[in-house]
């Protein structure tokens, strides 16, 4: 009797001729009985339905869906719904899993009742050189792996590799799927799931080569720009900080430069009140912008009596200010929340 489903692994492909084979050949090590993988064909107008159909044909647990092209999000919520597993795994077309992954993550889950979603660390798979912002956003999610930290850091950046997670399928029937926007749609998901109260961790280990091609949508596409990021990071931080944060609507933000000033305008329309802006340039020290005070560090009121909002885009710059923040008594999540 067929073991029953307990993993399935959603791959969605447009026009992956040249990779969809590798992808799904890496996965051959992981597909041990309870393992399906659900490759939706999201309308490939290349020879991607041809190469489908020759792997599953030798290939039992290998499934293709076709449907007319409608984008990342449909295809992916096509495949959830066709899935028979607890647990829903992503993969791309253009990546490479590596061999146990499957297995590390259901047992995580297996164990860890708590938590509703895995990652893991990942490979970069380019040139370090030529796309060094991505390499260096692959060794940021390469340090994550605790729960607390994860949650204190999601509006940093989506902090997971989408195609290296694996989720309880419950989770988005509870919550709802992939939805359609003008916003990256994995991140759009992890954000409303913490919003929710899920918990989420990542694996100490490699589960995923992550490549980089040049056609990448998060290249390419307008719902992966920086504004797009901004937009929809300020409006589930706002909803965070309703709840949780006593000095709500009144924030300290931590940065003062032109980029910082522009973004801050997305949290006023959002209910925000700002008191003030921290720097540590001497000459902006003592100037108001808009009617807001430039202050010192040291000039910030005690823990307790204010939240501030490391609004800095620059990793090193934003540790160091998160470390004086930890020396001074203020605590993450208490007192100081990154929104980068």
């Amino acid at each position: 009797m067929p073991a029953a489903i307990s993993i399935s692994v959603i791959l969605p492909v447009f026009n992956g001729q040249a990779t969809i084979a590798a992808a799904i050949d890496s996965l051959e090590a992981d597909a041990m009985p309870g393992v399906e993988v659900i490759a939706v064909d999201d309308g490939s107008t290349d020879d991607t339905a041809t190469v489908l159909a020759e792997l599953a044909a030798s290939r039992t647990w290998l499934r293709v869906l076709s449907h007319p092209h409608a984008g990342i999000a449909a295809a992916l919520n096509a495949g959830i719904d066709a899935a028979a597993g607890k647990y829903i795994a992503r993969m791309d077309a253009d990546d490479v899993s590596l061999p146990g992954r499957l297995a590390a993550q259901s047992a995580y889950l297996d164990a860890h009742p708590d938590i509703g979603l895995i990652g893991g660390r990942v490979r970069f798979g380019g040139d370090e050189e030529s796309a060094a912002g991505y390499a260096h956003y692959v060794a940021w999610i390469n340090t994550l792996s605790e729960p607390e930290d994860i949650a204190a850091l999601r509006f940093v950046e989506s902090p997971f590799a989408h195609p290296a997670v694996m989720f309880r399928r419950e989770h988005v029937e509870r919550h709802g799927g992939y939805a359609e926007g003008d916003f990256p749609e994995d991140y759009e998901l992890w954000l409303r799931c913490m919003d929710a109260g899920v918990r989420m961790a990542s694996l100490e280990r490699e589960v995923l080569i992550w490549n980089d091609p040049p056609d990448r949508l998060s290249r390419s596409d307008e719902r992966y720009s920086v504004e797009a990021f901004y937009r929809m990071k300020i409006r589930y931080f706002v909803r965070w900080a309703e709840q949780l944060v006593r000095q709500w609507p009144d924030l300290i933000v931590w940065g003062a430069g032109r980029v910082t000033r522009q973004r801050v305008k997305l949290l006023e329309e959002q209910g925000a009140r700002i008191t003030a802006f921290v720097d540590i340039d001497p000459d902006k020290i003592g100037q108001r912008i808009h009617g807001v005070p430039v202050i010192a560090p040291d000039g910030l009121p005690p823990p307790g009596e204010c939240f501030i909002l490391p609004f800095v885009g620059a990793r090193h710059a934003r540790e160091l200010i998160m470390q004086w923040l930890r020396e001074h008594g203020y605590r993450i999540g208490e007192n100081f929340l990154p929104l980068a």
